[in-house]
């Protein structure tokens, strides 16, 4: 399996979104960033950051970041992670970015992705910059640092991110 490191270039893929259509990472190329997150309905680790995750997308929108969202799962062994299943949550949730299903997860095992949610956070010249968990803690009463927000913000003003890679915190990606 393929691991993303700090500083690799982004990896292309096109896969369908569940609304219609499909997203390609190309599509992304005039953005001042993009974050490639690696989740699932199912997981209540995705559950946890899910609010907080889409708020991200809101509030980095009119800054140039957009958000490709992932699903690599099993959706035989996980009915919860099937595209229509998929389709409602991005509906109820008002997923203010595309829900991609990677059906033969050539895409997750491309990035190395192992648990949703993961975080891959590419430049405008497509390098990773930050890889890892949202923020460090999956209990929103409780996070203190907000890892993405502080990567998007350092990207954004042209400067190192502070911590470039921490742990993913939480499901495994079930795998075929």
């Amino acid at each position: 399996m393929a691991k993303l490191e700090i500083g690799d270039r982004a990896i292309g893929f096109e896969l369908p979104n569940v609304r219609n259509g499909s997203v390609s990472l190309d599509d992304y190329s005039d953005q001042e960033a993009v974050v490639v997150l690696f989740t699932c309905n199912h997981c209540p680790y995705v559950q946890a950051w899910e609010d907080r995750l889409v708020q991200i997308a809101n509030d980095y929108s009119d800054r140039g970041v957009e958000f490709a969202a992932i699903n690599a799962n099993d959706a035989e062994k996980y009915p919860a992670d099937s595209p229509d299943a998929m389709r409602q949550r991005a509906e109820e949730k008002k997923y203010p970015f595309p829900y991609l299903y990677d059906e033969s997860q050539e895409v997750a095992r491309a990035y190395g992705a192992e648990r949703t949610p993961e975080v891959f956070l590419f430049d405008t010249a497509g390098n990773l910059r930050y890889h890892g968990a949202p923020d460090d803690n999956y209990e929103a009463s409780q996070m203190e640092t907000p890892y993405l927000r502080d990567a998007l913000d350092a990207v954004l003003a042209g400067e190192d991110v502070p911590l470039a890679q921490t742990s993913p915190v939480g499901c495994t990606i079930k795998w075929k």
